[in-house]
């Protein structure tokens, strides 16, 4: 894990740097190349601000536009000169380009336009048509750029040594950064690493800063309390099963002990005989429960679900429960049907569902001493819902939240036969069914039994 921490890690600080020297690259590498054509512009713009003002000292003699222009552009360029040729009709210019080695169209482009430029290698050219005194002319101004070669190679150095002191900075804030945001996740890993089955009790602590580590921090917290409390489950399921199992076997090899301790008449026999297949009997009702809460905590691909109508099997609920107890009075609401009949389609085993039910409803009827026991059905587009309500002992207060226990029994039911098995599984059986099981009781007021299930169209979207 903690390699792994450390890859990933290494990852993000890798694509950090690579993103930084990537921007770091493409700006740079646009300033290389739109900084020379800038300063072209500016050079030809300063050769032609000098040819005017060359026009106006060679041509019309001004020396105070001369005087300004001069304090301006006081510098002398480099292979600096000024050539003047006078505009005559039907003059092509053929003589001056060759004269200069430049090409014809240059000429032509300032006759046409007013103004051109050319460059042949570092040596610049300008050309603007200036109308004088003694007529238009041609003024063509010429200089070598020695500033941009300079200042070209000088900015090349420059950014090269920016690049590599960005790569610096980048490097050491991706790896500070990669370190901070990993940090709590080494601790949670450090932390969940300590946790065994021997202290199920230890948490993460929160950071209280609500983001995305707080919320792993209380996922964690969360399943490591269903871990703890499945291990108490478990734990408590071992020894409540052993002591059920236990309590018949122990009336077995006692019952057989006094059998065999000395001759006995054949009454007697008879008498330890059926008291041994009493508590046999008993001994395999509860292995049974026991199976059939094991086998409905297993995942539901490993059961058979088909299409079922809730009401047909309550009806079938209510008369297998009827036949088992024949004083059982039990009332089917049906004044909350569905107009829509496909309403009451739900997907789902129905031999489990029918253990469930007859649970259920079985229990409302012995615990309410055979007073009636109310069944309402109700059904919306998304869900069927089920209510079992009696009048029966209820469940005391205190003992609700230990409902789901297998074996546990409320401690106002010792004058009622049972295992403590009906309730879980029926939560296992619902919960296989993705519904839910709701339980509200008053002690000698009854309890209200909710069963919510999906309707078929609901679980194939």
């Amino acid at each position: 894990m903690r390699k792994s921490l450390m890859n990933t890690q290494t990852k993000i600080a890798v694509m950090l740097i690579v993103a930084f020297l990537a921007i770091i690259m493409l700006f740079s590498g646009w300033v290389y190349f739109a900084i020379p054509g800038f300063l072209h512009d500016y050079y030809y713009d300063v050769l032609e601000i000098r040819a005017v003002a060359a026009g106006k000292m060679e041509l019309d003699k001004d020396q105070r536009g001369l005087d300004d222009l001069r304090s301006v552009f006081s510098e002398k360029l480099m292979h600096e000169q000024d050539y003047f040729f006078k505009i005559e009709k039907n003059k092509d210019f053929k003589n001056e380009a060759d004269s200069l080695g430049i090409p014809l169209s240059f000429f032509e482009t300032a006759l046409n336009e007013g103004g051109a430029r050319y460059q042949d290698k570092q040596l610049f050219y300008v050309a603007v048509v200036y109308p004088s005194k003694q007529g238009n002319y041609v003024i063509v101004s010429q200089a070598q750029d020695y500033f941009e070669e300079s200042f070209v190679a000088y900015l090349k150095k420059t950014l090269v040594a920016a690049i590599i002191i960005a790569f610096c900075v980048s490097l050491f804030i991706a790896v500070y950064y990669s370190k901070y945001i990993f940090k709590p996740l080494r601790e949670i890993t450090e932390k969940v690493q300590q946790i065994s089955s021997e202290n199920l009790h230890l948490r993460l602590d929160s950071r209280n800063s609500n983001d995305e580590m707080d919320e792993l921090i209380h996922t964690f917290n969360d399943m490591l309390n269903r871990i703890e409390t499945a291990f108490e489950t478990q734990n408590n399921f071992i020894s409540n099963a052993s002591h059920e199992l236990r309590t018949p076997l122990t009336a077995i090899i006692g019952e057989a002990d006094v059998a065999l301790s000395k001759d006995r008449t054949p009454e007697e026999y008879k008498t330890s005989i059926k008291v041994m297949l009493e508590e046999a009997e008993k001994l395999d009702a509860k292995t049974n429960a026991l199976l059939s809460l094991a086998q409905t905590g297993f995942n539901g691909k490993i059961q058979r679900f088909e299409r079922l109508r809730i009401d047909q099997l309550i009806w079938d609920v209510k008369n297998t429960v009827e036949k088992l107890n024949p004083k059982c009075n039990l009332h089917i609401d049906t004044s909350l049907l569905p107009e829509d009949p496909m309403k009451l389609m739900i997907k789902g085993n129905e031999q489990l569902l029918h253990l469930a039910l007859a649970n259920i409803i079985a229990n409302a009827c012995k615990y309410s001493d055979n007073q009636k026991v109310n069944v309402s059905l109700g059904a919306s587009d998304d869900h069927v819902v089920i209510v079992v309500k009696d009048k029966g002992i209820g469940i005391p207060a205190d003992e609700l939240k230990y409902i789901y226990d297998p074996f546990f029994r409320a401690s106002n039911t010792k004058n009622y036969a049972g295992y403590g098995i009906g309730l879980p599984l029926t939560r296992n059986i619902i919960k296989m069914h993705q519904g839910k099981i709701s339980v509200s009781s008053l002690q000698g007021g009854g309890t209200t039994v909710q069963l919510t299930i999906p309707a078929w169209r609901r679980i194939d979207e």
